[in-house]
């Protein structure tokens, strides 16, 4: 064969080579899922929650369903992890595919978590269209291991929505409305600028993810209400009064209304310009903690299985925190200060905070953050300094703390620098949410 008949087979060969190559695609690699995946996908879902307005307790419901979809996907007969089947109430055991696929655990947590989301943010297509971009992303890595994740993940998904179906939210969102009216001075009414409705009146029937029931950790009730000014109630009021009147001598500068600001978490803030009246948004309490647990989760470099683990834990303490709290809102159905200052003492006052829709004992922050405290100090550790960095976003910078006890119990008297709560309230409330963190620290097993 003479040369040029030589060089005209090997082009043909390198040309049919390429072909070959580009007509199969690229070579399917390995997908690799790592713990700042699963941080994007909770900001994503957190991001979406402030777009809808999502409020305290519903924001708190739509994170503990999709963390605990990502679990069970990525501990199902674990070594080290114990699936939450079984303990958590009414959580029914998944079955298990006994077929040799080997299935990328971690994707399908992620899937499953994106999936249960969707149906619970109103802002569906934000999240559907975020996972299509992800899941275009992974099928052209590599198709098949992508598949057979997605199939793992949809069936924990699955499993989990059947499951949240069944908590009672969708029969309380045809409940009637709280009623306000009533001769009784010491019930709560709404408060300006925008008189909303009360939020969530019967938020106790949801069921509680780990508690036997809305009134496990019942607190002591609230002082009695009394106009006399030697009572216990009136002196509590004069505090919430009086610490204004301080904050205004200082100012901007003062620690008070700076660590109220940073702790505000109100996800709708209504703000009157002349005629008009439009909301400011910004997370809610539970996604504030949800930060925290990022932020601590990071600086640990904890893997993709511990930061799913320490996610979830903290999750369900908040859920069952805000039914507690709730549960106690409308039971004690307790006036609000800015109501009482407005009536008895000075009708110009206004709190440091806008006064958020539902009754004041006990103080929701209170419960949400001793709680949330109380699971990440048995994750974390009780001396785990950290800069939360969760309100910078939101033009509020930064604060450091030495633990999450003195970042929860910061959190917990913000309310009443802010203006909107007494000291009861505030101080039983971190009893109640102790009560919540110590029995999901004691009674949900996570590792063997």
């Amino acid at each position: 064969m003479n040369t040029k008949i030589m060089k005209h087979y090997k082009y043909l060969f390198a040309y049919l080579s390429v072909a070959l190559l580009f007509s199969c695609g690229n070579p399917p690699q390995p997908i690799t899922i790592g713990p700042e995946n699963f941080h994007k996908t909770v900001d994503k879902l957190t991001t979406i929650m402030v777009h809808d307005i999502f409020s305290p307790p519903q924001a708190a419901r739509t994170y503990a369903y999709p963390s605990i979809a990502a679990y069970e996907a990525l501990f199902q007969n674990h070594k080290q992890f114990v699936s939450l089947t079984g303990q958590l109430n009414q959580l029914k055991k998944i079955s298990h595919d006994s077929s040799t696929i080997t299935i990328n655990t971690k994707l399908s947590a992620l899937i499953a978590y994106m999936d249960v989301a969707k149906e619970l943010v109103f802002s569906k297509k934000t999240m559907t269209d975020y996972r299509d971009s992800l899941y275009n992303i992974w099928e052209q890595k590599n198709h098949q291991e992508f598949l057979d994740a997605k199939a793992q993940g949809l069936k924990i998904s699955n499993h989990i929505i059947s499951w949240l179906n069944t908590d009672q939210y969708a029969e309380t969102r045809t409940m009637p409305e709280f009623n306000i009216l009533s001769a009784d001075p010491s019930r709560w009414e709404p408060t300006g600028p925008a008189y909303m409705e009360a939020i969530e009146p019967h938020w106790n029937k949801i069921r509680p993810l780990l508690l036997d029931s809305a009134a496990q950790y019942k607190p002591n009730p609230p002082p009695t209400f009394s106009l006399n000014p030697k009572s216990k109630f009136w002196g509590e009021l004069l505090e919430v009064f009086t610490i204004k009147k301080d904050i205004n001598k200082v100012g901007d500068t003062s620690e008070k209304l700076q660590i109220a600001k940073f702790w505000d978490c109100n996800p709708y803030v209504s703000i009157n310009k002349g005629h008009f009246m439009f909301a400011a948004k910004k997370i809610t309490p539970g996604a504030h903690w949800i930060g925290i647990c990022k932020i601590a989760s990071k600086k640990q470099k904890l893997n993709f299985e511990n930061t799913v683990f320490a996610y979830t834990k903290t999750a369900v303490a908040i859920n069952d925190a805000f039914i507690s709290c709730w549960d106690e809102k409308y039971r004690s159905n307790l006036i609000r200060p800015e109501t009482l200052i407005h009536k008895y003492l000075d009708v110009a006052w206004t709190p440091a905070l806008q006064t958020p829709p539902f009754p004041e004992y006990t103080s929701g922050h209170s419960v949400i953050s001793t709680a949330a405290a109380e699971v990440l100090t048995a994750i974390f550790g009780d001396k785990f300094k950290f800069e939360d960095t969760t309100e910078e976003a939101f033009g509020l910078g930064s604060r450091e703390y030495n633990s999450f006890k003195s970042a929860a119990a910061e959190a917990a008297i913000s309310r009443l620098y802010g203006g909107i709560h007494y000291r009861s309230a505030v101080e039983e409330g971190e009893k109640q949410g102790k009560l919540v963190g110590a029995h999901v620290n004691n009674q949900l097993v996570f590792k063997r």
